[in-house]
């Protein structure tokens, strides 16, 4: 495909309306003349995506996210600007007219056009192998012992790999495709790498073969099924890496399970494809599964854009628990709920849904529990908490999967769960989250070695957790030498905080190091030095503060006493939720209204009720933080 001219760009965005365009994709709300959302780019539980019908633009306050309806379209779809510009041209009814443009450009085009249009062909050469072929016969006999007819090959394109390559070759070089189109594809495969006139075989032979689709709902790979017990080959076969096809990138089912993931805010993530397949074929529309690969990184952030709750729904085994942990340590970090489906030992999605129905199978869905509470439950029933030894392990691992949520108010709910059900305290969990965050940290510090060869990855800088009231206080300590050399001596204070609220690590290096605030060339060399996470934050925070303060001392005086109250909340809201969790022990209880008491006290001490969080927070804010308002210039 050639250049596409500037007019006919025009002419698509001119004939989108960008309200309508992504109102389709997530809810929005007038807000004055224009619109509000929640960013479907990221985490937020307050609106901040922002839609102008008057100027058919978008811009996200939050992550910073804007553009036009193809940057929508190319940013919550992933897809290339052609692929995005093609799919609104086509529902506006605009036709794309082509220029001339580079060559190299229009080859790689034109290749990947013809990946394409040969999977799209093979696609429909494999169905109709599966429907018409007598050599077929127990193809057609397993699906139907799964209890999928014809109407459902159909919807899903599903076919058959005859067991002759010769057919699958012949027919190729009718459709005139090269041997070397094929390789591309995945469909066949070098017999020598050494010796490319050596000849091909064919990679897929005797399988049901199931399309694999992208977002958009183009062909771009395969997955054969095994129909005959070969111990020599997987039960299932995937199409390799091509330049069409990168597995972390695709989910299985996502083209026609996103309308209802959307609706449901919600994903069930299965194992294989015929449990998803089983899932929309019973209704249950908003069902999909990875192909065959662990979950990834990539997986996580392409459902982001959809839903914000993933039930996992596994088989009731060693490998589905172990496959369920995986997935959350993606899925975690991009902050989506996670909750698991407890299905009885030796069923999946299709077997469950077979034998209870899909009534049944909804029901279980509804009663998915959250991740940890399926965990230590699980571990439970095993005798897996039966002595303190067994207690020891299961709490490492929590703390280790809990260090890997990003969004700290669930963390914060999960710590709770986790230490109450496990008998610890929440200080304990908190202070191995800390450490196993450190951890994490200093192995993606280490340098890895590449070939000569590889491109370097570009790092993926994220920001540093950092509470507002303590990314106030780093704001006075780099900028104020009164303020710097008060919290300098309220240093146990502050560390004692850091069990509770984000970001005092990096309050305590700054006073640590003690860079003059008269000089912005060792403030600023000082920050440099700082890990890229923690300048960004660091940035953004004094960024939003450019006023010049005029009493230092004074100011930080009042936010470390906010800082504390927060700390004194935060301990109360813990305590008192611990305290409402059921089964607990008269031991666990007694330390629980002690700290209770003392706690209290310390509220009293500070001027705040143990009742303050029965007050309107305006008033609240009003009252105790002064400062903030002064910030907010």
């Amino acid at each position: 495909m050639g250049l596409i001219p500037k007019e006919t760009i025009e002419q698509v965005l001119a004939s989108t309306d960008i309200v309508d365009l992504i109102g389709s994709y997530i809810p929005l709300k007038r807000a004055g003349t224009g619109y509000k959302a929640n960013c479907p780019f990221h985490h937020e539980k307050t609106p901040s995506f922002n839609v102008s019908p008057h100027k058919q633009f978008y811009h996200c306050f939050g992550c910073g996210k804007s553009g036009n309806a193809i940057g929508f379209v190319m940013d919550h779809e992933g897809l290339l600007f052609m692929d995005a510009l093609k799919k609104l041209a086509s529902k506006a009814g605009v036709h794309l007219e082509e220029e001339p443009d580079d060559p190299k450009a229009r080859a790689a085009r034109k290749s990947r056009g013809r990946l394409l249009d040969l999977h799209r062909e093979a696609s429909a050469f494999f169905h109709e192998h599966l429907k018409t072929d007598p050599d077929c016969q127990h193809a057609r006999d397993y699906l139907k012992g799964r209890g999928f007819g014809r109407e459902m090959a159909e919807k899903w394109e599903i076919g058959w790999m005859p067991e002759n390559p010769k057919v699958f070759l012949d027919w190729a070089r009718a459709k005139k495709y090269t041997g070397k189109e094929l390789v591309d594809c995945g469909f066949a495969g070098l017999k020598d790498d050494s010796r490319p006139a050596a000849g091909i075989y064919v990679r897929f032979r005797d399988r049901l073969m199931f399309p694999i689709h992208n977002e958009v709902g183009d062909v771009i790979a395969f997955s054969g099924r095994q129909l005959r017990d070969d111990p020599k080959t997987g039960k299932y076969i995937n199409s390799p890496e091509t330049d069409i096809f990168k597995k972390s990138n695709v989910l299985f089912a996502l083209d026609k399970a996103k309308k209802g993931i959307l609706k449901e805010q919600a994903v069930i993530l299965c194992e294989g494809q015929i449990d998803a397949i089983a899932c929309h074929e019973g209704g249950v529309e908003n069902a999909i599964a990875p192909l065959g690969t662990a979950f990834t990184a990539q997986h996580a952030r392409i459902l982001k854009r959809y839903a914000k709750t993933a039930v996992l729904c596994f088989d009731a085994d060693n490998a589905g628990m172990k496959a369920s942990e995986r997935a959350f340590r993606e899925l975690a970090p991009e902050g989506l709920s996670v909750k698991v489906v407890q299905l009885p030992a030796g069923d999946d999605p299709d077997t469950y849904l077979k034998a209870h129905g899909v009534e049944g199978f909804r029901k279980k869905v509804e009663e998915a529990r959250d991740f940890f509470d399926f965990k230590i439950e699980t571990a439970r029933a095993k005798g897996l908490l039966d002595t303190a030894e067994d207690r020891a392990q299961l709490a490492r691992e929590c703390t280790e999967l809990l260090s890997t949520m990003d969004d700290h108010a669930a963390r914060d709910q999960q710590i709770n769960v986790v230490s109450t059900m496990l008998g610890l305290t929440s200080s304990t969990l908190r202070e191995g989250i800390g450490k196993s965050i450190k951890r994490a940290a200093a192995q993606a510090s280490r340098p890895s070695y590449r070939r000569d060869d590889e491109e370097e990855p570009v790092p993926e800088i994220r920001d540093y957790p950092l509470d507002r009231t303590v990314g106030y206080l780093c704001q006075l300590a780099l900028s104020s030498a009164p303020a710097q050399h008060f919290l300098s001596e309220q240093f146990e204070s502050i560390h004692e905080a850091k069990q509770w609220v984000e970001g005092v690590p990096l309050l305590e290096k700054i006073l640590a190091a003690s860079p003059d605030p008269s000089s912005n060339a060792a403030v600023n060399a000082f920050v440099s030095g700082l890990r890229p996470g923690e300048q960004k934050s660091l940035n953004a925070m004094m960024g939003a503060n450019d006023n010049i303060i005029a009493d230092g001392l004074q100011s930080a005086e009042q936010a470390l006493g906010m800082l504390s109250s927060v700390v004194l909340q935060k301990r109360d809201a813990a305590v008192k939720s611990a305290l409402k969790q059921p089964g607990i022990t008269p031991e666990r209880m007694k330390e629980l209204l002690e700290e209770a008491k003392e706690i209290a006290g310390l509220l009293r001490w500070t001027g705040r009720s143990q009742y303050d969080d029965e007050l309107p927070q305006e008033t609240i804010k009003a009252e105790k933080k002064p400062w903030e308002k002064k910030w907010k210039k």
